[in-house]
């Protein structure tokens, strides 16, 4: 026979913040998807979102690049005129 004692009842108390953190990411992403759109974001909105993100994060790299390249042909010229002045 086996004198080990059955297992006590896991409760909030004993499991790690990480792992009931974790528990409840999954929860509530099940929760959008399984809702909708009337209560909580789906994942198809939230797909749509991120897309509009990545436009807008190219767009601010594209003006970026726009103004560092303006920027050096600027400084290019100012050199050029030093130089021949």
């Amino acid at each position: 026979m086996s004198n080990t004692e059955p297992n006590p009842a896991i409760g909030l108390t004993t499991i790690s913040r990480t792992v009931a953190s974790l528990a409840a990411g999954v929860v509530h992403t099940l929760e959008r998807a399984v809702v909708g759109d009337g209560r909580i974001r789906t994942a198809r909105g939230n797909a749509w979102e991120a897309v509009c993100a990545d436009r807008a994060r190219a767009d601010q790299r594209a003006e970026l690049d726009r103004l560092v390249a303006e920027l050096v042909a600027t400084r290019a010229a100012a050199r050029e005129r030093q130089q021949v002045g």
